[in-house]
């Protein structure tokens, strides 16, 4: 049994202003079965919250350290929880 998983990620580099948010929401479709969310914070970062099966998470996490991504990426930091769950698809903020 594959349970599902929580996993926020800060994702540190250039990566704002690149569409990179956009194309995390486009991964996270493509990979399937996530829920959550990219946001732009303050201090340049991006933060990633997914929910979903472990596997599929890891498929995104993989991607934000080693895939095609815009900008570019100097370093991603994850936790892993329990998912809270209420997130409808996966958005951008």
């Amino acid at each position: 049994m594959n349970e599902d998983v929580r996993v926020t990620a800060w994702v540190r580099g250039q990566v704002q202003g690149v569409g990179f948010r956009w194309f995390t929401r486009a991964n996270a479709l493509r990979i399937g079965e996530l829920r959550g969310f990219a946001v732009n914070l303050g201090d340049g970062r991006v933060q990633v919250v997914a929910e979903g099966p472990k596997e599929r998470c890891d498929a995104l996490l993989d991607w934000l350290r080693t895939g095609d991504t815009p900008g570019r990426v100097d370093g991603v930091t994850e936790i892993w929880a329990t998912p809270r769950g209420g997130y409808d698809g996966f958005e951008i903020r």
